[in-house]
């Protein structure tokens, strides 16, 4: 078993990790009709603007850390779906703001909570997630530019 094995390749595994929470993302979020990213952009926004942010659709792409055309094309779909606001940005009348309305709101909130309980079944064999996390954290930050 060397390193041409997939099953002692952590990339690999990686991969298939990412696959079966993906699909747990999945089911968590269909009964709310909002796909993953959907939910990520719509909860993101909705989490700056309670932390006094109203992003505009360059900064809320890279916080999310999403493709910025992507991102423009899931934002029109939230606005039509009534979960988020365009606004002019009274110091640049080309940029506009992003808002979650009232209902976008109420629907972030009950979505992370969706994700909250799939993510903990999900990662319950991992048992006290704090190195888990920090090792996650390590590889996120790491720039491999």
């Amino acid at each position: 078993m060397g390193p041409s094995d997939p099953e002692q390749s952590p990339g690999f595994l990686l991969w298939h990790v990412t696959l079966r929470w993906q699909r747990a993302m999945v089911a968590a979020l269909a009964p709310l009709d909002l796909t993953h990213v959907q939910f990520v952009l719509l909860a993101t926004t909705w989490w700056l603007n309670t932390h006094g942010e109203d992003p505009n659709q360059l900064s809320l792409a890279r916080y999310a850390g999403t493709d910025v055309k992507m991102t423009s094309q899931v934002l029109r779909r939230l606005e039509d779906k009534g979960l988020v606001r365009r606004e002019v940005d009274p110091a640049d009348s080309r940029a506009r703001r992003l808002r979650a309305t009232e209902r976008g709101a109420e629907l972030a909130q009950r979505a992370i909570a969706a994700v909250d309980a799939a993510d903990a079944a999900f990662f319950a064999p991992v048992g006290d997630p704090t190195g888990f996390l920090a090792s996650l954290r390590h590889l996120a930050d790491r720039d491999t530019s």
